[in-house]
């Protein structure tokens, strides 16, 4: 079928609306009119000079949509379902069949190539030459996408769709980490190194879950503003001299869990030193420079590195939905909407920091207008 797709062709170039050929779903899989997509600062990666995914590329891996035909064997999907996309895995190895897919035997293989664990891909463009179209097994900056029915999660239709796709990869990680790698207990205290939207997702977690001190960091007056409507108990200034310090004083003499969503070294430092004696640091952000750690600041401390969240996105996900529902976690503040076509301004006020959160809405096409049978 015909689709619309925002394809990257160049690593130095910007995104290009194109019309482009997407072939049906196969066994296992289903087609997605993609209703919003978030957009994440991991979407930049085939930008990057060492990226395993190079151009040509659909990324977007935050979708959320309508299911309007599925392939063989598909059994928790039917057509007509409204879905929230998250990323791929194999569903086989211990990790998976343990309840825990972030760390998928085969995670980075099928979500940072941008194709199927087979090589295929299944975009092709006018002149018939392949565009990768799996970026973590869904490619959503389009009209429509393929994705696997292990990565879905169904929701209730009567949800803003349009809004829920960032809980797919971005506040799933910020949450998830809270709520399932750091187990973040009721009256403890938090640290959160960087006030984008996988910092606040952490900030909003920890408050739903009763946590006692929340302490929010920064560079940006307005992030640390937002961050207090989220739920931060304390905010601080990144830059500041004495900022471990501040730390210990507002939680007697250290926290007992930080969170660094920058992958900046010297952060890092500072998140493990903020820890008092037992307490466990998470990272998520990805380190540009080699991390090195001084042996007496981790003395009686764990450091991790979390991916997803360390969450099962068909547990999470509801959870955070209901959540939503109460009033107790307003992920939708975060949330700036552009339309599919204005991708690279998108990009860019992300990158900037000037936007949390932007979504892509793709024009309404359907498959059944394309000639596609549902």
């Amino acid at each position: 079928m015909k689709m619309t797709a925002a394809v990257l062709r160049r690593a130095d170039g910007p995104y290009v609306l194109e019309e482009v050929e997407l072939d049906p779903p196969g066994p296992g899989e289903l087609l997605v009119r993609v209703v919003g997509a978030g957009l994440c600062h991991t979407d930049v990666v085939p930008r990057q000079a060492a990226s395993f995914s190079p151009p040509p590329i659909i990324t977007g891996h935050e979708g959320a949509g309508v299911v309007e035909a599925v392939g063989a064997g598909v059994e928790r999907v039917v057509v007509g379902d409204h879905v929230v996309l998250s990323f791929d895995t194999c569903g086989e190895c211990a990790n998976c069949r343990g309840g825990r897919p972030p760390y998928c035997d085969q995670f980075l293989f099928r979500n940072l190539l941008g194709r199927r664990a087979d090589g295929t891909t299944g975009v092709r463009d006018a002149d018939g030459g392949e565009i990768a179209s799996r970026w973590f097994g869904q490619s959503s900056f389009a009209t429509h996408c393929v994705a696997a029915e292990r990565n879905v999660v169904v929701v209730d239709k009567d949800l803003p769709l349009e809004k829920l796709g960032p809980l797919g990869c971005g506040i799933l990680t910020g949450a998830g980490s809270v709520l399932v790698q750091l187990a973040v207990p009721a009256g403890a205290s938090l640290v959160v190194f960087g006030a984008g939207a996988v910092g606040l997702a952490a900030i909003m977690a920890a408050r739903a879950v009763g946590a006692a001190t929340i302490i929010a960091v920064d560079l940006h007056a307005h992030r640390l503003a937002l961050a207090t409507e989220l739920g931060a108990t304390h905010v601080l200034d990144g830059a500041a001299a004495d900022l471990v310090q501040q730390v210990q004083t507002l939680t007697g003499g250290g926290a007992e869990f930080s969170f660094d969503t920058t992958g900046n070294v010297t952060v890092i430092g500072n998140a493990i030193s903020a820890l008092r004696q037992g307490g466990h640091c998470g990272l998520v952000g990805i380190q540009t420079e080699p991390l090195t750690l001084d042996p007496i600041a981790l003395i009686g401390k764990t450091v991790s590195g979390i991916l997803e969240g360390g969450a099962d996105p068909r547990v999470v996900i509801p959870q955070l939905i209901d959540w939503w529902r109460a009033g107790e976690f307003p992920f939708d503040q975060l949330i700036e909407t552009f339309p599919l076509d204005e991708i690279n301004a998108a990009e860019e006020a992300s990158l900037s920091g000037k936007v949390v959160k932007p979504v892509l809405l793709p024009p309404a096409r359907t498959a059944q207008a394309e000639g596609l049978p549902a």
